[in-house]
């Protein structure tokens, strides 16, 4: 196989910037030449922009007027099997070129020339007086074989103050030296023994580390009840892979769960592993991606962007929780990260493992049709067993108004207050209330620039739109018809359920966890980590607790509305509700001392998920969704693209839509059908009315080639913005 083309002084190439341009751009290849996949500043305009040497010219710009390329930018080229998997995920999405290359820049800094910085490495002097802080900065030092760190790496791995690795360094027992601003990562160590599997465990793990050794594509399903140790058993893989001189990438659906991970990893490997998401800071992402690029980080834990990072040899990708809504991004550059993953590992030969107590169904059936290996973890670690579940038919319980914790689920929490342990009510509702009801005149308060209620957010103090981020203080009198003292809070959020709960267990330590309630992400871990050490007696929390958290004290799982998510127009609704509290009760009687139990009130005991829930039978479940979504003709066994069109009136965009309805014979040649157009359930957003489309094609058909030559035989408008949804998980 050839090397990347080299481009001589001169020579006409192609470079792909990631401004919103249809086409590559000509140029001319800087003094020195340049190859293929470079990175590059080139001239646009009166900017100067980065771009990627994508290829020869086009040929069609005068030679005479092509401008060169301003440098060749210091990191490390665009592997080709990147470039590839840039353009085969633009293909499927349709999104344009630019707008992945994007996505997988997102690293400030990336122009600027190289910088350096101070680095510490052992000298040849020994302090004379050795306190024990010195010697856990030599012993770390020592430890990793006389490697350099920085000031605060090295503070950080010894757990000093930067004043004794200054001292150390007048000393002469330090070294201090400048060097390139973006180092390596620490090391880590495959070898470092783990935890003792289980004989379950250690049959899966095996079969993961063959698959690594393999050196080839592979999907696995780790499928593991909540407690079964998923998390060691592909850190097993991870290992491998680091022993195989590959990269790993572990993707998380939920900041929070970054903290306990990476202690984990450190515990295991000896080292932190690199981080990407929106809490690291600009220099650590721009770090993390050289270093990627470079082979300087041997794992990355990180956000569903993390995929886009530039490996330079990726052998292993994890998706934990792979079920979870949060990998699909629904803004921008639209797109799953669970179908990224197992595109990009297909392109370089990595191995992909889908961990999941409750799969997707699109992961189940892929498994039972033979495309992805399946393992199976069926029993929780040690001795400690799943939590009984049982229905509290709210039917038959004396529930005053305005209240929602029903007299079963008190008593319970009770006796978990008296034994000293920790109960958990899960409400699927932030704030304090989803609306706020005039009883004067009836009306609901609403957003100024959405189709949606204000939800009361009472800790904040303000009434906030959840989608459009609108804001305004709690009025005292009604905007509609100006009554004082006449706004009630309807139905409850988990502040209202906190406020109920302190009233009833005045003595107990109540705390909320909800996503809106935190500044930062690292007091959303802190906060955590406060529950975990055993800070708090009953847990307020919406679905961010049910994204792996290990709260040992837990004993009881409460779910206040059982039903909430059952109806509605969403065909995974009944999915994503056994997911949901399948998983929410998993957080219960982690711990093998103390046995967990889960009460999920509900007006319909009787419904067909909440029985699968309860009775434990996950597989007859699956089975009876996978017979209805093939009846239907419904994802997995279907295809489904969603068109969005918004504009800042409503008839131009039903206009179009229906010019798009009226002429869909590119659609009909594949066998698809096309629904709509149709007021989007949330009509208005950010002052935009929305209608929506919906193309159902059959499975294994040519779905966007079709989409295309349709969509070409009606531009868009330029008052009109399109939005095309690939696979898409929300309807709204």
């Amino acid at each position: 196989m050839s090397g990347p083309r080299f481009f001589r002084e001169g020579e006409r190439l192609g470079v792909l910037t990631a401004e919103p341009l249809d086409r590559l751009l000509d140029y001319r290849a800087p003094e020195g030449g340049a190859i293929e996949g470079a990175f590059v500043e080139v001239p646009l305009g009166p900017r100067r922009v980065m771009g990627v040497i994508w290829g020869p010219g086009s040929g069609d710009f005068p030679a005479a007027k092509l401008r060169a390329v301003s440098r060749v930018l210091d990191v490390a080229p665009m592997r080709p099997e990147m470039r590839e998997f840039l353009i085969r995920a633009a293909d499927y999405t349709m999104t344009p070129l630019p707008a992945m290359l994007r996505l997988a820049t997102r690293a400030p800094g990336l122009l600027d020339g190289a910088k350096q910085l101070k680095i510490y490495r052992p000298g040849k002097a020994r302090p004379e007086r050795l306190t024990p802080a010195r010697r856990r900065v030599l012993e770390v030092l020592e430890e990793y074989g006389g490697l350099a760190f920085t000031l605060g790496e090295l503070a950080r791995m010894a757990d000093v103050s930067p004043s004794v690795i200054k001292g150390l360094a007048k000393l002469g027992a330090l070294r201090e030296e400048l060097a390139p601003r973006d180092q390596p990562f620490p090391p880590l160590d495959p070898a470092r023994p783990g935890l003792t599997l289980t004989p379950e465990q250690e049959r899966a793990a095996a079969a993961l580390r063959e698959g690594i050794a393999a050196a080839r594509y592979g999907t696995t399903l780790l499928k593991g009840v909540t407690g079964s140790g998923k998390t060691e058993v592909y850190l097993e893989a991870v290992a491998e892979a680091l022993r195989k001189g590959r990269q790993a990438l572990v993707l998380l659906p939920e900041i929070a769960l970054t903290g306990e991970f990476l202690e984990r990893v450190r515990a295991r490997f000896g080292a932190a592993p690199g981080e990407w998401h929106s809490g690291v800071t600009h220099t650590g992402r721009r770090r993390l991606w050289r270093m990627a690029g470079e082979g300087g980080v041997q794992l990355v834990v990180g956000a569903r962007s993390a995929l886009f990072l530039p490996f330079r040899d990726l052998g292993l990708i994890v998706v934990d929780e792979e079920h979870d809504p949060s990998y699909k991004q629904e803004e921008g550059v639209i797109y799953h990260a669970r179908d990224m993953a197992v595109l990009r590992a297909s392109l370089c030969g990595a191995q992909v493992v889908l961990a999941s107590a409750t799969p997707s169904l699109e992961s189940w059936a892929n498994a039972r049709a033979g495309k992805y290996r399946r393992l199976d973890l069926t029993s929780r670690i040690g001795t400690a067993t799943l939590p009984e579940m049982r229905a509290i038919d709210m039917r038959g319980e004396d529930l005053p108004s305005g209240q929602w914790i029903s007299p079963t689920l008190q008593q319970a929490v009770a006796t978990r207050l008296g034994a000293g342990e920790q109960s958990l009510l899960f409400l699927n509702r932030r704030g304090y209330a989803p609306a706020t009801l005039c009883r004067a005149c009836g009306q609901q308060i609403g957003c100024d620039h959405c189709d949606a209620r204000l939800v009361e957010h009472r800790f904040l103090k303000r009434l906030v739109c959840h989608q459009c981020g609108e804001s305004r203080p709690i009025p005292r009198a009604c905007p509609s018809c100006k009554a004082e003292g006449r706004l009630a809070p309807v139905g409850p959020g988990v502040e209202r359920l906190a406020e109920e709960a302190a009233a009833l267990w005045p003595e107990a330590r109540v705390t909320v966890l909800s996503s809106d309630l935190f500044a930062s992400a690292r007091a959303l871990k802190a906060h955590i980590a406060e529950i975990a050490a055993g800070g708090a007696d009953i847990i307020i929390g919406t679905q961010i607790v049910a994204k792996g958290h290990n709260f040992p004290r837990l004993t009881l799982v409460g779910v206040i509305d059982a039903d909430l998510g059952l109806h509605g127009s969403d065909l995974r609704a009944g999915e994503r509700s056994f997911q949901l509290m399948r998983q929410v009760a998993g957080r219960a009687g982690r711990a093998a001392e103390r046995p967990g139990e889960a009460l999920l009130q509900t007006y319909q005991p009787e419904h067909p998920v909440l029985a699968a829930i309860l009775t434990g039978d996950e597989e007859a479940f699956w089975q009876a969704e996978a017979r209805a979504r093939e009846a239907a003709g419904m994802p997995p066994f279907g295809r489904l693209a969603a068109l969005i069109l918004s504009a800042p009136e409503a008839e131009p965009a039903f206009a179009h839509g229906n010019a798009l309805a009226r002429d869909d014979a590119p659609l009909r040649e594949i066998g698809a059908r096309v629904y709509g157009p149709a007021p989007a359930p949330i009509a208005r957003i950010r002052g935009r009315h929305r209608v929506r489309m919906l193309v159902k094609a059959p499975r294994g058909v040519p779905l966007q080639a079709a989409l295309r030559k349709w969509l070409a035989r009606h531009p868009t408008p330029r008052s009109i913005r399109l939005v095309i949804d690939i696979d898409p998980q929300s309807f709204l």
